[in-house]
């Protein structure tokens, strides 16, 4: 058996983790792993027709090939955003040129089958978040066999409790702003951190509980600015050392307002966000005549090495996506409920979108968490 594998979309801590131990099960077992290299852009950009060209965009996996993989965060096989079900005609290849008729964008599905065929794959264990697993359901309905694995530090996947990255996501942005404190404490201003986090606030609200700041922001509520204001200086003011901090997703609104996006839409349809940090700082700037410290942390929440939880997760869903496709099963996501790992229907994906319960675990009045009981509900609130 020939098993394929790619990473796909945002990376996170924990994916080279998850290859290997992928790899080790499999090879364990006397079958082969074939590395696709940048995500679904692996299957767009190589051409069966002209097999050394193919050849770079594929590498065979073995033991001593991923022996140190799992010491370094991101994946070693790099990750795309693109979709070959919607291509664009900028991101169309030379080689593909004759196919692509009309003003797009393109569906390559049948190129990207071709291109399976020829690699002789007979499994793909794709790993991603929503965006990359809707074609690899895609992928389940064109007949091909797939076993997903959930990876996203916004941890918003349906279906599972748990996604790859999102542990060390919340670790990395609550060490950030503790260190912060020593700045905006010397200051005596108000802090303004910006956390990944487009349609679901979880990383936000979470990082927030755990970290203790004074408000926090999410992706679920618009807010309002003169209210926020009002808050913030009262924090400050009962502060020993006179200072406040705030974090705020970057799928946040102020009431009346838009999402910061820039840039064009990607593949999935989403442009890039980010800069509502800035722009809530420069309005609480206005509105209280405080110095602001604002602090966008962005990409290091998911750069580095796993924590232990990602790195346990990433190589618990390895070995059960690698029995799964020893075992001949197809079209299935491993995931964690209710704190057990298990396997789920690959559909469910598209079931629903994935958003922080703002009744049960945030105050929309106060801007902050509000956990009161915690009996019954998963590791991670959510």
């Amino acid at each position: 058996m020939r098993i394929g594998i790619l990473t796909g979309g945002g990376d996170v801590p924990g994916l080279n983790a998850c290859i290997k131990a992928v790899v080790n099960r499999v090879v364990h077992e006397g079958h082969t792993v074939v590395g696709v290299r940048n995500g679904w852009g692996g299957l767009l950009q190589a051409n069966p027709d002209d097999p050394e060209q193919a050849s770079g965009h594929f590498e065979q996996l073995d033991e001593a090939r991923v022996r140190t993989v799992d010491r370094s965060g991101g994946t070693f096989l790099h990750t795309a955003r693109t979709n070959p079900g919607n291509v664009r005609p900028k991101e169309v290849p030379d080689f593909l040129s004759d196919e692509a008729v009309g003003d797009g964008p393109f569906d390559f599905t049948p190129h990207a089958l071709r291109v399976l065929e020829s690699q002789k794959i007979d499994v793909l264990i794709p790993i991603g978040g929503d965006d990359t697993l809707s074609y690899a359901l895609r992928m389940h309905q064109e007949g091909v066999p797939v076993i997903a694995i959930p990876k996203t530090m916004d941890n918003d996947v349906h279906g599972t409790d748990y996604c790859i990255g999102f542990s060390t996501a919340v670790t990395r942005g609550v060490e950030f702003i503790h260190n912060l404190r020593t700045s905006t404490g010397s200051h005596e201003r108000i802090a303004v951190v910006e956390l990944f986090g487009r349609y679901s606030g979880e990383t936000s609200l979470i990082t927030a509980y755990l970290a203790g700041v004074d408000r926090a922001v999410i992706s679920e509520v618009p807010v309002d600015i003169d209210r926020l204001a009002e808050l913030l200086m009262s924090d400050k003011a009962r502060n020993p050392s006179n200072y406040a901090m705030m974090t705020i997703s970057e799928g946040a609104v102020v009431e009346g307002g838009d999402l910061h996006l820039s840039g064009e839409a990607d593949a999935y349809g989403h442009r890039k966000l980010g800069g509502v940090g800035a722009y809530t700082g420069k309005l609480l700037e206005e509105r209280t005549g405080q110095g602001i410290i604002f602090q966008q942390i962005a990409y290091l929440m998911r750069s580095g090495s796993p924590d232990s939880l990602d790195l346990m997760v990433a190589t618990n869903y390895a070995v059960m996506a690698a029995d799964l496709a020893i075992e001949g099963s197809s079209g299935r996501m491993v995931a964690l409920r209710g704190g057990t790992y298990t396997n789920v229907p690959i559909g469910v994906t598209k079931d629903g979108v994935k958003r922080v319960d703002v009744d049960e675990l945030y105050d929309s009045e106060k801007y902050r968490p509000k956990v009161r009981h915690v009996g019954g509900k998963p590791m991670f609130l959510y």
